[in-house]
Formats: C-alpha cells, structure tokens, sequence
C-alpha cells in the first residue's frame, strides 16, 4: 500500500476544516488568551497554519535543531494574511509530498535542542505528526472561540452550534 495518497488525502480534508476555524476568529480578539500560561489567539492560530509546512520540512531536511534554527513566529495582521499563510504552508507541504517517494518516508528525522533528542522519527512520521498536531492545537483554537461565544463550525460532522440552527 502506497501511503503518499493517503497523507495528501489526509492533508486535504483537514485542512478544509483547518480553514473553516481560522476564517472566524475575531480579529479584535488577537492578544486575547484564556489563561496568563496560554498562547494569545494569534499565536495559536499561526502556529496552527504553518502546520502543514512541517510535512515539507519533514520531508526536505534530516532534522529540526532549535538550538541552531530557533522558532521565529510568522507576522499575522489579519485574517487574510493568516489564511494566506496557512495556504502557502499546504501547498508546501502538499507540494513536497507529492514529490516525495515511498522510500524517502522511511528516511530518519530528529527534533532537537543541541544536543538534547527531543524525538526520532521516519518522514512519514513527522507528517503525521504535523497533522495531528493540527488536529491538537485546533481543538484548543475551538475552545478559545467557544470561551469567546463564537459558533463553532463542525470538523468531522455538524457542530453543536449548527445542529440548532
């Protein structure tokens, strides 16, 4: 069985609901957090849209070192940009697999702080956990909008808000 169809497939669908939730959030409410050691919704949201740029960072390099290559946040002034940069990280990350062969997938992977291994991974496994970290994190974004009263829009079925509608 091929597995690069099915994570492009994979991919795909999140992302749809990856869209859905970023295109809500109110712009107003950017440094708002719902707790002093919670990110803003801003830094949430960024974070949830670079995601998908993971799977071609994955696939294109043998490692991720923070010590050498520290974690600089994208500017985000508004949602337009937001979307926008959540666009170019899927193509990215959709571009790069494309490419990508089954046998690369087996590759190794580190994530590191220096000399500390945070984790070891094969390639088709960073893409994996770039999605599920998607996943993650946008659960978070949907309690910070549920926190805020925003309706929530359904990711893999109707939503309690749109089953009363």
């Amino acid at each position: 069985m091929n597995i690069i169809p099915i994570l492009m497939k994979e991919m795909a669908n999140e992302a749809a609901t990856t869209r859905k939730m970023l295109a809500i959030i109110p712009e107003d409410k950017y440094d708002w957090k719902p707790h002093p050691k919670s990110m803003t919704i801003k830094q949430l949201a960024t974070h949830i849209a670079e995601l998908p740029g993971w799977a071609a960072m994955g696939l294109t390099t043998p490692e991720l070192d923070f010590a050498t290559a520290p974690y600089t946040p994208h500017p985000i002034a508004n949602n337009a940009e937001l979307l926008s940069f959540f666009e170019e990280k899927q193509q990215q990350g959709l571009a790069e697999l494309e490419k990508a062969t089954e046998e690369q997938l087996l590759e190794p992977w580190t994530l590191r702080n220096g000399d500390i291994i945070l984790a070891k991974y094969r390639k088709h496994e960073v893409v994996r956990v770039a999605l599920d970290q998607t996943t993650h994190h946008r659960a978070q974004l949907g309690v910070y909008l549920r926190l805020l009263d925003i309706p929530i829009p359904g990711s893999y079925g109707p939503s309690a808000d749109e089953q009363r509608m």
